[in-house]
């Protein structure tokens, strides 16, 4: 069982750390015509989007539920871990995301506009933690 919880804290830290550079590239190239994709991150994502292997009991109690209502529930666990791990970051001032400037944000801390993102990122964790 702890094996199995390290196996997918890394994998999901990995893959996490991917999607990060995916996203911030892509948004280098749209925003500031970067067509480099320079990429930002911090070393900080990677135990956070680790954490992720924390959804793997949630996974199994919602198998027979409806995609809607499973990545609904996924996208609040995230949002829960955005603000909360964030919130400790910023207590040491080492927070590597500020949303202040976006228009639907909360504290700073999490975005209420990247929940289809959240969404599709936890459906998409749900099948990296339910591989054989």
């Amino acid at each position: 069982m702890k094996k199995c919880f390290y196996n997918n804290f890394l994998l999901c830290g990995l893959c996490g750390w991917c999607m990060e550079c995916f996203w911030t590239g892509l948004h280098s190239v749209i925003r500031h015509k970067d067509k480099a994709l320079f990429c930002r991150t911090s070393v900080w994502m990677f135990p956070i989007y680790g954490m992720a292997a924390c959804l793997n009991p949630i996974c199994k109690k919602l198998k027979d539920k409806s995609a809607l209502l499973r990545g609904g529930v996924y996208t609040f666990c995230i949002f829960v871990a955005e603000l909360s791990s964030g919130k400790l970051l910023k207590k040491f001032g080492a927070c590597p995301w500020d949303y202040s400037k976006a228009k639907l944000n909360y504290k700073g801390l999490i975005r209420l506009d990247y929940a289809p993102a959240w969404f599709l990122v936890g459906l998409f964790y749900e099948k990296l933690l339910g591989r054989p």
